[in-house]
């Protein structure tokens, strides 16, 4: 059981539990030596539920990525498919079983397909067309809604919901988000209280009341579980597109920004982590260091939601107090010298953990310090704070002359534009010439989609960001990065907004003190109370404290969970906030599943 999903009101460890015995009990329905062929989407999220290791004991002897190209030569007795409901990758499956057939160890082998987390009739019609169909002896259902990455969060993985319902108009994830918080509510209880804003907020609700409607009528409510989640508050990510726009300043965050952190784990360049020996031998065999990033090393937890400003002096301070208790050690007496012995190995592993984030910090530090971030930045700190807006930026079209990554400089493009509600018709004429000029017909091809979704647009009538700005204060002058007393601390001069919405519903215990501004958010808000037996509310707390659960459809950054993990942390909070999401992401990746085709 993995200690970093315990510790908290929401036991996330139940998930890891559930999920980890479904996918056994699947695998012993496939008696004998297997090889898994994992949808590569899929590996690292399932890997948060079941390490190598749980899957060796149950026969597993090869893992092979889902490609189109023929798997490589095998002697087990079962190949096993484990992929999203996904045409494409039927296709690919289709290849590589009809490509293994024709090996000599082929015709003693049965092929399976597991769907995660439910099958689909077009894909199992693709696999008919396609003439594998019959060759699959066993099509199951991987149930496995959510995947837990630590004590406080858990995602669905699945970086197509927002491209989906906003550009495709295809709901079909929203149905998956719903099925997902029905099945948070059958392991932790009904949830008496509901908050959300957005299209896609109000339209999952409405899904999860209508599922749990038509369950109830086919099978009797079977949960006496007590709620542990006293609220939820669903946003749909069109309600902010701003956030995920602007880099994130903490530690966490500016690890994802600049080397990707993918299902708890990131990659940084070896060098940075070598002794002066190592470096010197020339004997490496790889040139990245992958390093676990999660609240089960004690270091990580109180760093990562740090400001990165604030994270050199605290690794100074623990380093000299590291180095005092490993001081000495001559001047103890016998007795001080046995428990020194006994703390020993646990003051060797704070050491090495200090060594390894004083590199990835100083790898960081290389980024943060060049003229390119920090002019990238000055440029986004004018955007948050209203500073010409509303003419052609100089340092954008330095950027597209200098042939700068397409997605980086459409990040800053579709930031200015959101906040100055729109840029002039000129400006963004300007901005699409220099695009296409420099980048060619695929720059316009993406601008027409983040147009479609609300990203980039013309100016019109009211400047719906200028109100909020001043009414939220999204943006602070005198925030403090090393002793922070406001949630803007994590973006250094911005408040993430639709983390403001969630301090100031939950605060307040509604949208009322709001319906000032409400109206210049997209999409309709939802505030119901949904009818829960007395005898399943949790009326026990003897803190007083509520949990709430956070859910974005559509993804969430992680500066927005260092806010809300702020918000919970302060001394007058009576609030335990539990994070839900569809995806974990940065501006870049947010883009990138828009305008790039899966």
């Amino acid at each position: 059981m993995a200690s970093h999903l315990q510790g908290r009101k929401v036991d996330i460890s139940f998930i890891q539990t559930i999920a980890r015995n479904n996918l056994i009990n699947l695998l012993e329905k496939c008696p004998g030596t297997k090889a898994i062929v994992w949808d590569s989407c899929l590996a690292g999220p399932v890997g948060l539920v079941a390490q190598y290791s749980i899957l060796s004991e149950h026969q597993v002897t090869k893992m092979f990525p889902l490609r189109p190209q023929p798997l490589p030569e095998n002697d087990v007795t079962h190949v096993i498919f484990i992929a999203r409901p996904k045409l494409e990758l039927m296709d690919y499956i289709a290849h590589n079983v009809h490509a293994d057939c024709k090996t000599k160890s082929g015709a003693k082998k049965q092929y399976h397909l597991f769907f995660v987390p439910k099958k689909s009739l077009l894909c199992l019609e693709r696999l008919k067309h396609s003439g594998v169909l019959g060759n699959v002896m066993l099509i199951e259902e991987f149930v496995c809604e959510l995947f837990p990455f630590d004590s406080d969060l858990v995602s669905m993985e699945i970086p197509e919901v927002f491209r989906e319902y906003t550009l495709e108009n295809d709901p079909t994830y929203l149905y998956q988000t719903a099925q997902a918080i029905i099945f948070l509510q059958k392991l932790y209880g009904p949830i008496p209280r509901v908050w959300g804003k957005g299209a896609a907020a109000k339209q999952v609700w409405e899904l999860v009341v209508r599922l749990q409607r038509e369950q109830n009528n086919t099978e009797p409510r079977k949960t006496n579980q007590t709620s542990c989640i006293d609220k939820i508050f669903l946003i749909d990510r069109s309600v902010d597109l701003i956030t995920p726009l602007a880099t994130q300043l903490t530690y966490e965050g500016l690890i994802d920004e600049i080397f990707g952190i993918n299902n708890s784990t990131a990659n940084f360049p070896i060098h940075n982590f070598l002794t002066t020996e190592e470096k010197n031998s020339n004997t490496l065999s790889e040139d990245k260091k992958q390093i676990i990033l999660n609240s089960g090393e004690m270091l990580f937890a109180d760093i990562r939601d740090k400001n990165f400003n604030a994270v050199g002096a605290y690794l100074s301070q623990q380093a000299k107090a590291i180095s005092a208790q490993m001081e000495n050690i001559q001047e103890k007496t016998v007795q001080e010298m046995k428990l020194y012995v006994q703390k020993l190995p646990q003051l060797l592993a704070k050491k090495k953990a200090l060594a390894h984030h004083t590199a990835i910090a100083e790898c960081i530090k290389e980024v943060t310090d060049s003229y390119e971030f920090l002019d990238t930045l000055q440029t986004e700190q004018e955007f948050l704070n209203c500073i010409d807006v509303d003419k052609s930026s100089p340092y954008i079209e330095d950027l597209i002359c200098q042939q700068k990554p397409l997605v980086q400089v459409l990040r800053l493009i579709c930031l200015q534009s959101l906040t100055c509600s729109g840029l002039k018709p000129k400006v963004l004429e300007c901005y699409k010439k220099e695009l296409v000029h420099t980048y060619g017909l695929k720059a316009l091809l993406a601008v027409t989609k983040l147009e479609k979704v609300g990203l980039l647009k013309s100016q019109s009538g009211a400047r719906q960001y200028t109100v909020l700005r001043k009414t939220l204060r999204l943006t602070m002058e005198d925030t403090s990065e090393m002793n922070p007393t406001d949630i803007s601390y994590v973006h250094s001069v911005y408040a993430p907004l639709s983390i403001r919405l969630a301090e100031q519903v939950t605060k307040n215990g509604g949208w009322k003190q709001l319906q000032d501004v409400m109206g210049l958010l997209p999409g309709p808000s939802l505030d119901e109370s949904p009818l829960v037996p007395n005898s399943l509310l949790n009326t026990e707390s003897a803190d007083g404290t509520s949990v709430v659960l956070v859910f974005f459809i559509g993804g969430c950054t992680f500066a927005e969970i260092s806010a809300l993990r702020f918000l919970s942390q302060l001394e007058d909070s009576n609030v335990e906030f539990v994070i839900g999401t569809t995806k974990l992401i940065n501006g870049t990746t947010f883009l990138k599943s828009i305008i790039e085709s899966y």
